[in-house]
């Protein structure tokens, strides 16, 4: 069975490859852009599309002016189901996007797969309102079959200004059971996003050598030798970044 969801993965990999190609370029070279004029790069999810801050966030070989945004009560760790409540809820949001120096200078990618709940979509909005590029990586396949949770009746992808196109279908999950041909099993979202994810990285690393800017990268920490060079990124980033400090 294990070989089927290998097929189903890079089936979906082709496809977001041919089809968002385009898109993620797109993407890359406003992130480009941002950080090469001192903005950061924000990442918001609620459940497990949080952890793609995590993903991005202090990663060996990744880039250092990332900002995970980890609100707690969103995430697993509290309670799924008070945490899957929340996050339907329109409003929330403000409570803690409010409250961030997120501006013009920046990028602001929010993570929703099914793109319906209230949270991601407020999220986007007051990004926009905020004055910063939003990205939002979702799958319009999985949105359209739903409708949005958000009082505005919109999905991510009717708000962000550029739209990460994951390919997920509708659940998720990838197989079928065949004892039971109406569960669906193994879901694919967290392995496609990463790919698109760090693939867009990629290209932004790429972008700022061309404008040969020093590359803030982190060095993996179990290299001898790694410690001096990402305790000057720390420093760099850290008054921007408060989670740096700790």
């Amino acid at each position: 069975m294990f070989n089927n969801y290998f097929h189903e993965i890079k089936r979906l990999i082709n496809e977001v490859e041919k089809q968002e190609a385009r898109t993620i370029q797109k993407a890359a070279e406003t992130t480009a852009e941002k950080v090469a004029a001192g903005g950061l790069l924000y990442v918001f999810g609620c459940g497990h599309s949080h952890m793609m801050a995590e993903e991005l966030f202090y990663r060996a070989g990744g880039l250092v002016p990332v900002y995970p945004i980890l609100e707690e009560n969103l995430m697993l760790h509290k309670g799924p189901v008070h945490s899957s409540q929340l996050e339907r809820q329109s409003g929330y949001a403000h409570s803690f996007i409010e409250e961030l120096p997120v501006n013009e200078k920046d990028v602001l990618l929010v993570v929703s797969t099914s793109g319906r709940n209230g949270v991601p979509v407020d999220a986007a909005l007051l990004g926009k309102q905020k004055g910063c590029t939003v990205i939002g990586l979702t799958s319009k396949t999985y949105a359209s079959s739903q409708p949005s949770r958000h009082e505005t009746g919109k999905h991510l992808h009717d708000t962000a200004d550029l739209i990460l196109d994951n390919h997920i279908p509708k659940g998720d999950a990838l197989l079928q059971a065949e004892t039971e041909p109406e569960l669906r099993f193994a879901p694919g979202s967290s392995l496609i996003n990463i790919a698109i994810l760090q693939g867009m990285m990629a290209e932004v690393v790429h972008l700022l050598e061309q404008k040969q800017i020093e590359l803030p990268i982190f060095k993996s920490a179990n290299i001898e030798g790694s410690d001096e060079h990402n305790r000057k990124m720390v420093d760099k980033y850290k008054n921007q970044i408060p989670l740096l400090k700790s």
